[in-house]
Protein backbone atom coordinates (compact mmCIF):
# COMPACT_ATOMS: atom_id res chain seq x y z
CA UNK A 1 0.00 0.00 0.00
CA UNK A 2 2.87 2.12 -0.69
CA UNK A 3 0.96 3.97 -3.32
CA UNK A 4 -1.26 5.33 -0.81
CA UNK A 5 1.21 7.40 1.77
CA UNK A 6 -2.00 10.32 2.29
CA UNK A 7 -4.20 7.50 3.80
CA UNK A 8 -1.60 6.08 6.15
CA UNK A 9 -3.25 4.68 9.48
CA UNK A 10 -6.56 4.39 7.84
CA UNK A 11 -8.33 0.81 8.46
CA UNK A 12 -7.26 -1.80 6.09
CA UNK A 13 -10.79 -2.34 4.14
CA UNK A 14 -10.88 1.48 3.26
CA UNK A 15 -6.84 0.95 2.51
CA UNK A 16 -8.47 -1.80 -0.07
CA UNK A 17 -11.12 0.07 -1.36
CA UNK A 18 -9.16 3.44 -2.35
CA UNK A 19 -6.09 0.81 -3.93
CA UNK A 20 -9.02 -0.15 -6.03
CA UNK A 21 -10.29 3.00 -7.42
CA UNK A 22 -6.59 4.07 -8.07
CA UNK A 23 -6.01 0.59 -10.04
CA UNK A 24 -9.24 1.62 -12.15
CA UNK A 25 -8.50 5.35 -12.73
CA UNK A 26 -11.42 6.28 -11.02
CA UNK A 27 -10.81 7.77 -7.79
CA UNK A 28 -10.45 10.98 -8.82
CA UNK A 29 -13.80 10.95 -10.70
CA UNK A 30 -15.01 9.15 -7.58
CA UNK A 31 -14.38 12.36 -5.14
CA UNK A 32 -14.67 14.92 -7.41
CA UNK A 33 -18.43 13.43 -7.88
CA UNK A 34 -19.24 14.25 -4.12
CA UNK A 35 -17.60 17.08 -4.51
CA UNK A 36 -18.18 18.90 -7.81
CA UNK A 37 -18.23 22.64 -6.60
CA UNK A 38 -14.83 24.55 -7.21
CA UNK A 39 -14.66 27.60 -4.96
CA UNK A 40 -13.87 31.03 -5.96
CA UNK A 41 -11.40 32.31 -3.85
CA UNK A 42 -8.06 32.70 -5.78
CA UNK A 43 -6.20 35.36 -4.64
CA UNK A 44 -4.70 36.09 -1.26
CA UNK A 45 -7.06 39.17 -0.51
CA UNK A 46 -10.12 36.95 -0.97
CA UNK A 47 -8.08 34.06 0.74
CA UNK A 48 -7.97 36.27 4.00
CA UNK A 49 -11.28 37.22 3.66
CA UNK A 50 -13.07 33.77 3.88
CA UNK A 51 -10.27 33.02 6.67
CA UNK A 52 -11.39 35.73 8.81
CA UNK A 53 -15.47 35.32 7.62
CA UNK A 54 -14.78 31.83 9.39
CA UNK A 55 -12.81 33.30 12.37
CA UNK A 56 -15.94 36.18 13.09
CA UNK A 57 -18.23 33.48 12.92
CA UNK A 58 -16.64 30.67 15.25
CA UNK A 59 -13.23 32.10 16.73
CA UNK A 60 -14.62 35.41 17.94
CA UNK A 61 -12.05 36.16 20.68
CA UNK A 62 -8.87 34.68 18.86
CA UNK A 63 -6.05 37.23 18.57
CA UNK A 64 -6.62 38.91 14.67
CA UNK A 65 -4.97 37.30 11.97
CA UNK A 66 -1.59 40.13 10.40
CA UNK A 67 -1.72 37.68 7.12
CA UNK A 68 -3.38 34.81 4.93
CA UNK A 69 -2.28 34.18 1.93
CA UNK A 70 -1.66 30.88 -0.36
CA UNK A 71 1.75 29.49 -0.43
CA UNK A 72 3.31 28.13 -3.39
CA UNK A 73 6.39 26.45 -1.29
CA UNK A 74 4.01 24.40 0.93
CA UNK A 75 4.09 20.62 -0.18
CA UNK A 76 1.31 18.27 0.68
CA UNK A 77 3.40 15.60 1.25
CA UNK A 78 7.29 17.09 2.77
CA UNK A 79 5.45 19.90 4.65
CA UNK A 80 1.96 20.61 5.23
CA UNK A 81 -1.11 21.73 3.42
CA UNK A 82 -1.13 24.56 5.39
CA UNK A 83 0.50 26.66 8.24
CA UNK A 84 -0.24 28.34 11.16
CA UNK A 85 2.85 30.96 12.59
CA UNK A 86 3.36 33.82 14.81
CA UNK A 87 5.91 36.16 14.50
CA UNK A 88 7.21 37.90 17.20
CA UNK A 89 8.71 41.84 16.78
CA UNK A 90 10.35 44.33 19.29
CA UNK A 91 8.66 47.48 19.17
CA UNK A 92 10.23 49.65 21.63
CA UNK A 93 10.54 47.04 24.84
CA UNK A 94 7.38 45.43 24.13
CA UNK A 95 6.82 42.46 22.30
CA UNK A 96 4.12 42.15 19.60
CA UNK A 97 2.72 38.97 18.23
CA UNK A 98 1.31 38.67 14.58
CA UNK A 99 -0.19 35.62 13.57
CA UNK A 100 -0.29 34.30 9.91
CA UNK A 101 -1.73 31.74 8.44
CA UNK A 102 -0.41 30.03 4.95
CA UNK A 103 -2.38 27.74 2.74
CA UNK A 104 -0.84 25.42 0.09
CA UNK A 105 -1.58 26.40 -3.40
CA UNK A 106 -2.87 23.43 -4.81
CA UNK A 107 -6.11 24.48 -2.80
CA UNK A 108 -6.58 27.10 -5.29
CA UNK A 109 -7.93 24.51 -7.52
CA UNK A 110 -9.56 22.41 -4.93
CA UNK A 111 -13.24 21.62 -4.35
CA UNK A 112 -14.95 24.42 -1.75
CA UNK A 113 -15.27 22.06 0.78
CA UNK A 114 -11.50 20.89 1.20
CA UNK A 115 -10.23 24.89 1.38
CA UNK A 116 -12.78 25.14 4.22
CA UNK A 117 -11.47 21.78 5.91
CA UNK A 118 -7.86 23.17 5.92
CA UNK A 119 -8.72 26.69 6.95
CA UNK A 120 -10.96 25.11 9.59
CA UNK A 121 -8.12 23.28 10.58
CA UNK A 122 -5.41 26.03 10.78
CA UNK A 123 -7.80 28.66 12.54
CA UNK A 124 -8.22 26.22 15.31
CA UNK A 125 -4.52 25.89 15.88
CA UNK A 126 -5.19 29.80 17.08
CA UNK A 127 -6.97 28.13 20.16
CA UNK A 128 -5.59 24.81 20.23
CA UNK A 129 -1.94 23.78 19.57
CA UNK A 130 -1.57 20.40 19.91
CA UNK A 131 -3.07 18.09 17.19
CA UNK A 132 -5.35 16.23 20.25
CA UNK A 133 -8.68 15.87 21.71
CA UNK A 134 -10.01 18.89 21.89
CA UNK A 135 -8.02 20.12 18.52
CA UNK A 136 -10.28 18.04 16.64
CA UNK A 137 -13.45 18.86 18.96
CA UNK A 138 -12.80 22.08 18.07
CA UNK A 139 -12.64 21.65 14.24
CA UNK A 140 -15.79 19.04 14.01
CA UNK A 141 -17.87 22.43 16.11
CA UNK A 142 -16.21 24.52 13.29
CA UNK A 143 -16.80 22.37 10.49
CA UNK A 144 -19.21 18.69 11.51
CA UNK A 145 -18.06 17.14 8.70
CA UNK A 146 -14.86 17.56 9.62
CA UNK A 147 -13.22 14.07 9.29
CA UNK A 148 -14.69 12.78 6.38
CA UNK A 149 -13.87 15.55 4.38
CA UNK A 150 -10.56 15.28 5.78
CA UNK A 151 -10.50 11.69 4.64
CA UNK A 152 -11.42 12.70 0.90
CA UNK A 153 -8.90 15.27 0.99
CA UNK A 154 -6.33 12.79 1.36
CA UNK A 155 -8.46 10.93 -1.18
CA UNK A 156 -8.44 13.46 -3.59
CA UNK A 157 -4.46 14.24 -2.68
CA UNK A 158 -3.44 10.17 -3.77
CA UNK A 159 -5.29 10.73 -7.14
CA UNK A 160 -4.26 13.98 -8.00
CA UNK A 161 -0.30 12.47 -7.27
CA UNK A 162 -0.95 9.07 -9.20
CA UNK A 163 -2.57 11.23 -12.27
CA UNK A 164 -0.67 14.28 -12.76
CA UNK A 165 -2.34 14.94 -16.05
CA UNK A 166 -5.85 15.72 -13.71
CA UNK A 167 -3.70 18.17 -11.86
CA UNK A 168 -4.90 21.51 -13.79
Amino acid sequence: MSALPYLRGYPPELLAQAQQLLAQGRLLTSVLRRYPKPHDVRSDRALFDYVDALKAEHLRTAEPLAKVAYDNKLHALRNALGTHTTVWRAQGTRLKAKREIRIASLFKQAPAEFLKMIVVHELAHLKVRAHDKAFYALCTRMEPAYHQLEFDLRLWLTAREAAPIAKT
